[in-house]
Parts: C-alpha cells; structure tokens; sequence
C-alpha cells in the first residue's frame, strides 16, 4: 500500500476543519469530532480509516486496469489536481464540469475526438492562415475544459472529487451510471452520496494538497502493479508459448522417429518376403527337376 498520512501530518495540514456549526449537514455527524469557536472540528481518526479505505479501492481498481478522473472546478485546488494528475498519468477535469459527461457520454466523445481533426487541419497549408489560426483557438477552448481526458475510452470507472457539494452534478451523474465516487467530503456535504467519502477540508491549500497526493500516489502504486502483472503475464506466455513450441518439436520429433521405424519394418518384411519368395521358387525349380523323365 502507498503511503498514508499520518494523523499528525492531517493534523498540521488542517484536515480537521469543518464549516460554521450552523451551515452543516446532519448527514456527516459521524464523522463529526466537536465544535470549536462554532466551527465543525472533524475527526481525524474516522478520516485516516476513510483515506485509507479509499486509498485501498483505487490502488485495486487501477491495478486491474480500471481508469479514474481527478476532478475539481474549485479555484484552490484546480492546479493541485492537474498537476497530480499528470504527475501520475491520470485523467483530470479542472476547468469546468461538461454537463452530460457520463449521461450523454457519446456527444462528449466526439468533441474530444475533435482535437486530433483540428491539430491536423490547423497543421494543413490547404487552409488560410485565418482559417488555421481560427481552428487553433477552437482547438484551444476545447483542450481547456476536456484535454484531460484525452485518451478516455468509454466511461471511467471512478471519479475522484476535491469538493462533493461544489461537483454535485458530477456527483448525481456518476451514480446515475453506475460511476463510483471517491470524495473529500467537508462538514457540509452529503456523504452518502459517495461510494468512499474521505471527511476532509476541502478548502484549504494544504489539506486539499495532502489528500490529493495521497489519491495520486495510490493511482500511481496501481499502476505499477499493473505494469509488474502485464511483465509476468508477459513472461508466463512466453515460457507456456516456449514450451508449447518444444513440446510440438518433440511430437514432430517422435512422429518421424516412429515413421522411421514404421518404414524399417516396413523393409525387414518386404526383404523377408522377397527372400521367402526367392526360396520358394528355387524349391519349385529343383521338384520340377526331379520329377523330369
């Protein structure tokens, strides 16, 4: 497993700090420590097991090959997560949510697709210079919003969330298609709404940054072990491939090895024949002779 935070490390980065008492969810009492000065104090003990369980899941899930998308529109913590996404290699949102992402999934698809078309035209002489600067911005505006998920085949299987209450229309879209979620979840948010609710405070820098991490570097340990199970699958064919060849030489070998003997039957019985025919004809001759007058 990655590396988790320690509760000390959560501690100094201000992961305890909830919203003002009044502004609240009911829902996120349990995870709820006190209130100090009117404000939400959350407990870190609950978080550490929540990141943990989190960390768990997408370690798995990206081990096996699943796909995941950073996401966060909110201001502080835009950067962090492109920059941990990419870091890592993960897709990212970061701009602005694109309604009907994962409910209208194919329309998305072809204005993703549409950056490749523009790259190359925008590259093409055939076109005016106007026409190829004009194709650049576009190119531009559409890489802003969805260059992070460039290379994203079909829906992900989960998406990571920086603020569960800002991201709600991703939030409901994901559950609509069967997306799971993992989330930072502050004091005023739902967490039942998300499949791993991390209770954090999702909007100070150096909370939003050591939880971020902690999510990039279990995709990145995911990846790894996918990256060790493709080598030693890779291995595990070619020694059965390896063996399968030396088994069908050896069956090749044995095959002709038995003809061999088949066809020095074969001769033995056809000498053997000849002879006991020669011998035959030879007797024939000499009764002849003697019953000659």
């Amino acid at each position: 497993m990655s590396k988790l935070p320690s509760l000390k490390e959560l501690l100094e980065a201000g992961v305890h700090f909830g919203h003002e008492s009044r502004r609240w969810n009911p829902k996120m009492a349990p995870y709820i420590f006190g209130t100090r000065e009117k404000i939400h104090v959350i407990d870190l003990e609950k978080t550490e097991k929540a990141l943990e369980e989190a960390v768990d899941f997408v370690t798995d899930l990206v081990s096996k090959g699943g796909t995941l998308v950073m996401l966060s529109t909110k201001r502080q913590a835009q950067e962090i997560v492109k920059a941990e996404a990419q870091r890592v290699g993960a897709f990212y949102l970061t701009n602005r949510w694109p309604g009907g992402l994962f409910t209208n999934h194919d329309e998305v698809a072809k204005t993703v697709a549409k950056m490749t078309e523009l790259e190359e035209k925008s590259k093409d002489e055939t076109y005016t210079k106007r026409e190829q600067l004009l194709m650049v911005r576009n190119l531009e505006k559409i890489e802003q919003t969805l260059g992070g998920i460039r290379g994203l085949e079909g829906l992900p299987d989960a998406i990571f969330v920086v603020d569960s209450r800002k991201e709600n229309n991703a939030v409901l879209e994901a559950r609509k298609m069967g997306v799971k979620i993992v989330a930072m979840v502050d004091s005023n948010s739902d967490p039942t709404k998300v499949d791993y609710p991390i209770p954090s405070n999702d909007d100070a820098i150096r909370s939003i940054s050591l939880i971020v991490k902690t999510i990039a570097d279990a995709y990145e340990e995911g990846k790894g072990l996918a990256e060790k199970k493709r080598v030693a699958d890779e291995k595990k064919a070619a020694k059965e491939e390896a063996k399968a060849a030396k088994e069908a030489e050896d069956e090749a070998v044995k095959v002709e090895e038995e003809a061999a003997i088949e066809k020095a039957e074969e001769l033995e019985k056809e000498a053997v024949r000849e002879e006991t025919e020669s011998i035959k004809a030879k007797n024939e001759k000499l009764i002849k002779e003697e019953v000659k007058p």
